[in-house]
Order: structure tokens, then C-alpha cells, then sequence
């Protein structure tokens, strides 16, 4: 906190608004190389994020020495000279909160011996189905962020991060899973079993002709799918940019009428957890599509300011000491929960290039990775290759539920969905 004031005290010197973001953390990681650890390493990092306001230009500037202070606060004053003058009504000032930390727990311990733990239990766990381990990964850390402004704020919080990934391989089939929690109730064992049961029941995949089919997308891929399209249409920048497609739709239905796409900053279930958003300003519940209709778009103070809007606390921060921008904290899918695959449908575990998706149109072509035709909630066959092909926007307008187990992806909770007669395009 002394540097924070020395900062904010020349800062404050020199222009009329100063916001710092100091952060430091350390983590503990092992590799493993097939059944054996080949890499581990223990990590400090620590990084400032300096953000200065002048007669409406903004600069930013950024290091991951702190003690460089001086020189990232000229580099964010020189930057500010060069920005062009926007609408600007101010920092936030401070609030009151409670300040009990959401994602910390203080029995992740990031020690070699935890990290070992959980390359053991991705082990034992794949060795329920005869494959081979190629690469799995466990990482534990705890961190520590300070949000201080000219305005008078003073925020800290701290977090715990436990993940870990793992890769089988039978023959020509592979298989991929992971997991991650700000608490250390992973169980890495289920984690390596669902990886080599995804490579070991890929085996020997059959063609499917190209049809349409209901299909259900798992937590995994329908977050690369709403990460890549929906999710970036939400954000009032590109909405005022003109570079989306839900642009001038408010109050307008843009999805099934039975779904609700909602933006909880304090979800229990989620592990980016916040009281207060990247800038300072509050963060609060977003409903961003209830039943159906749109309500609401995200802003930071930047775009809300330049439009003549409110800020709706959806600034985040990427990375150690990264600059604020638009985005979700944990984003949810709600609506008829039921035994979405009952009847036929391909099941899909993941796709492989959601990123090339037009975000603005909302077109796109993904591989399938790890589907199967099933039947009655048994699986039939793995399909060796296919394609599914499609709108984001319009195959979100006719749906056929969700089901009743959720999972956590990322800044996401989401459960697997079923969506009704889809364009696949077998081999």
C-alpha cells in the first residue's frame, strides 16, 4: 500500500485521475511426459497496471516490475497525449462492501507436494480404460490484487486457483479433460478417467451421412460457441461500433423464448467470483436475455461515458496487470431443465474452430471432436467426422432444454443444451 500512495501521490501531481492495479501471486506447476513428471516449477509474478485520465485523453501503461513505477507512469502520461479526448464523468469513488474474500481458500497450498497430488490422481484415474497418458498439467496458485484511484479507492482481494488437464491416446483416438476451482475439491481422478473414456470410446468411429440431427453441445462446447459469437454481440463497444448482430434489438426476442442468459457476478457456483468490477464500479446481476428478449448490453466506464450510458461494472482485467475491458464474471444459461438426450441426437463433447466464426453475422463451421450418435441415452457409435455448420443467433432460437447438471468453464456455468434439427455434414 506505500507504493500504491507514492504512486497516486505523483500521479495525482501531474493529472487529474490515476487509477492502479497491483497484483502478485505464486504458483506451483508439474507436467507430466506419459505416466512420468518431466516438468516442475515454482513462479513469483507480479504486475502494475497504471491508467491516467487527463482533460477526457486516457493513457495506459503497464510492467511487471513494480519498482519501474516511474517509468510506467510517464509511459501512460506519454500515451494519454496521443489518445483523442472522449466524454469523461470520472472514477468511481469507493463503496461499501463486504470484503471477505470469494475465491480463496486457505488450504490450496501451492507446494510441490499438492501439485504431485493431483498428477497422481490424473493417473490413477486414467488407468480405468487402456490408453496412453500423453500430457496432463496441475497447477496451484494463490494471488493477491490491489485496486486503488485517485477517488479514493482502495480495494484488495485474494484467490486461490486449483487446475489441472490431462490427454489419452489409444491408436489414432484422443481424448482431452479438465478442471479448475478456486478451492481444492477437484478430484483429479474423475478428471484422467473422463479423458481416457472419451479416447478409449472414440475408437473405431463410423461415418454419418450428412443430415440434420438434434444435437447436444456439453458445457465445453457450447461455451467455445457463445465465447466466440453471443457472448462478444453483448458488448456495448460493438454495439455501438456497429460489429453486432444484435445491434438495435432491445426488448426483441434473440433467443428461444424458454432461455435466459444472465450475467450473476456473485453465482455460488462460479470461480471468477466479484463484488466489484476491474474499474472499481459495483458489479451486479445482468440480465442480459431474460426469456428470450434482449434486456441489457455490458459496458466499462469508457464505452458508457462515450455513449451517454451507465456502466454495468463488466470491466475485467486479463492477465497480471492487464488494462480493463468488456467482458462477463460468471455467465449463465437458464431455462427447462430435462434428459436432453433421450430419443436420437449427437452428442458432442468439443469442436474444434469456434474462433472462426464470424462474430458479426454469427455464421460458422466447426469440426466435431469426441461425438457420438446415441440412442436413448446409450451411445450407438462414435462418429469418426463430421462437420456442424450453422447460425449461432438463429439455431439459439429453437431449443430443446438444458440439462439438469451444470459445469464450470471459465468465467461460465453452463449445462449442456439440446438444439433441434442442425445441419452435419458427414465425410
Amino acid at each position: 500500500m506505500d507504493l500504491i500512495e507514492r504512486i497516486i501521490k505523483e500521479g495525482e501531481r501531474r493529472v487529474a485521475e490515476l487509477e492502479v492495479c497491483l497484483s502478485s501471486g505464486y504458483a506451483v506447476t508439474g507436467r507430466l511426459k506419459r505416466r512420468e513428471i518431466h516438468y516442475a516449477s515454482g513462479s513469483e509474478h507480479q504486475g502494475l497496471s497504471l491508467r491516467v485520465i487527463h482533460e477526457g485523453r486516457i493513457g495506459t501503461s503497464a510492467t511487471s516490475n513494480p519498482e519501474r513505477w516511474e517509468e510506467c507512469l510517464d509511459a501512460a502520461i506519454s500515451s494519454a497525449r496521443l489518445a483523442t479526448p472522449q466524454n469523461w464523468k470520472g472514477l468511481p469513488g469507493p463503496g461499501k462492501f463486504d470484503h471477505a474474500p470469494l475465491n480463496f481458500d486457505p488450504a490450496v497450498i501451492p507446494d510441490p507436494g499438492t501439485a504431485r497430488g493431483l498428477l497422481e490422481g490424473l493417473i490413477e484415474g486414467a488407468e480405468a480404460y487402456p490408453v496412453e497418458i500423453t500430457s496432463a498439467t496441475a497447477e496451484v496458485s494463490q494471488s493477491s490484487a490491489v485496486l486503488a484511484n485517485s477517488s479514493g479507492i482502495r480495494y484488495s482481494e485474494r484467490e486461490t486457483m486449483v487446475s489441472v488437464g490431462i490427454e489419452a491416446i489409444i491408436g489414432q483416438s484422443t481424448g482431452y479433460e479438465f478442471d479448475a476451482s478456486c478451492r481444492m475439491d477437484i478430484d483429479p481422478r474423475k478428471v484422467g478417467e473422463k479423458a481416457a473414456y472419451l479416447a478409449y470410446a472414440s475408437q473405431d468411429g463410423k461415418d454419418i451421412k450428412s443430415d440434420r440431427y438434434d444435437v447436444v453441445l456439453s458445457p465445453v462446447a457450447l461455451s467455445q460457441i457463445l465465447g466466440s459469437v453471443f457472448v462478444p454481440a453483448l458488448s456495448g463497444k460493438n454495439v455501438h461500433a456497429g460489429r453486432s448482430r444484435l445491434a438495435g434489438l432491445l426488448s426483441q426476442e434473440v433467443m428461444d423464448p424458454s432461455l435466459s442468459l444472465i450475467d450473476d457476478p456473485l453465482n455460488p457456483k462460479g470461480i471468477s467470483r466479484c463484488r466489484w468490477d476491474g474499474e472499481g464500479t459495483p458489479a451486479r446481476r445482468i440480465g442480459f436475455v431474460e426469456e428470450g428478449i434482449l434486456s441489457e448490453f455490458a459496458y466499462d466506464l469508457k464505452t458508457a461515458y462515450r455513449y451517454g450510458k451507465e456502466s454495468t461494472g463488466s470491466a475485467v482485467r486479463g492477465g497480471h496487470g492487464g488494462s480493463p475491458s468488456i467482458g462477463v464474471h460468471v455467465l449463465s444459461l437458464d431455462g427447462p431443465r430435462c434428459n436432453v438426450s433421450e430419443d436420437e441426437v449427437v452428442h458432442v463433447h468439443d469442436v474444434v474452430g469456434a474462433h472462426t466464426a464470424n462474430p458479426l453475422s454469427g455464421d460458422f463451421s466447426v469440426e466435431l471432436s469426441n461425438a457420438f450418435f446415441m440412442r436413448e441415452g446409450n451411445v450407438e457409435f462414435p462418429v469418426r467426422k463430421a462437420m456442424l455448420s450453422g447460425n449461432v443467433f438463429e439455431m439459439l432460437m429453437e431449443t430443446a432444454g438444458l440439462s439438469r447438471d451444470e459445469r464450470v468453464i471459465g468465467s461460465m456455468v453452463l449445462p449442456e443444451i439440446r438444439l433441434k434439427n442442425l445441419a452435419l455434414i458427414g465425410n
